[in-house]
């Protein structure tokens, strides 16, 4: 099973338009039992730019692949680089309001679980237990020789003592933590190996071409299973990650609710589609289920 491919999705226009009153997802909430998914449109107004959404990355930048990762030394130069210096940008955002009204929800029991499809860790900063991280996180690293994990602290550590003059000024921040720079910028960026054995260090995500582990998929299978109704937020689902539990959901007569700004791969599936910022959408549901957010 291959993930995150980089693939094309035209949006067709044979669906009306998504609507404005976020009444719907209040009633599903209310009823508890609601699994969230969200995507990379829930942390956009944290600083952290989307792929697909206006202005998205994927209009000036090629995420990195697995076979390019594990394939090419000068690939790994270019990744570490770039993830290092967006890095010191990525690791500072911080949870936004929609980060923290799901953790509002989940803390009043209305969640059955939260899957994000996110590396950013701003779910688990807002409060919110038990998240499954589905593409993995970027604050670990893991060693593709020997298996070790690490903290992207300590790496951010050696990797800033062995490139002490590296500091170029980058073109923006992608979605998975790297910034934009030339090859002339990267230089003879010093990539470093495993401490343990000098093996080939990878953040614990999964890149683009890469399979998301089966009992992780598994679990998410589960959630979707066990819950009430699936809630999206802020995810193009342009690729199968997310939208395989879209359509399990509805295949089991489950509501499907989504909220993103722009047409979703999944909106044929949906009992609601709601065209709202997810900050302001959100607060909106907290308000007329009278849950108070913390600020």
């Amino acid at each position: 099973m291959r993930m995150r491919p980089t693939l094309s999705w035209t949006p067709t226009d044979d669906l009306p338009p998504g609507g404005t009153d976020p009444g719907p997802v209040a009633d599903a909430l209310g009823a508890g039992g609601v699994l969230v998914l969200s995507g990379a449109g829930i942390s956009t107004e944290s600083g952290i730019p989307d792929y697909r959404g206006e202005g998205g990355s994927l209009s000036r930048h090629s995420p990195m692949t697995y076979q390019d990762f594990t394939a090419d030394a000068q690939a790994r130069r270019r990744y570490w680089a770039r993830s290092h210096l967006g890095w010191r940008t990525f690791g500072r955002a911080r949870p936004n309001a929609g980060h923290r009204t799901v953790a509002a929800f989940g803390r009043h029991g209305l969640l059955s679980g939260v899957i994000t499809q996110n590396v950013d860790g701003l779910h688990q900063a807002a409060g919110s237990e038990d998240v499954v991280e589905l593409h993995g996180s970027l604050d670990r690293v893991v060693c593709l020789s020997c298996g070790a994990f690490s903290p992207r602290r300590e790496l951010g550590r050696r990797l800033a003592e062995a490139n002490a003059d590296f500091a170029p000024v980058a073109a923006g921040l992608n979605p998975d933590g790297d910034a934009d720079l030339t090859d002339e910028q990267v230089g003879d960026f010093r990539v470093m190996p495993c401490a343990l054995c000098g093996g080939i260090l990878k953040p614990d995500v999964v890149f683009f071409g890469e399979a998301v582990p089966p009992g992780r998929v598994e679990h998410c299978r589960r959630l979707v299973r066990e819950a009430a109704s699936l809630l999206v937020l802020g995810s193009s689902l342009t690729v199968m990650s997310g939208l395989r539990f879209v359509r399990q959901a509805d295949q089991a007569g489950k509501p499907v609710l989504i909220v993103n700004q722009g047409p979703t791969r999944g909106d044929r599936h949906a009992a609601t589609r709601i065209a709202l910022p997810l900050g302001a959408a959100l607060t909106t549901v907290a308000d007329q289920l009278g849950i108070p957010v913390d600020n």
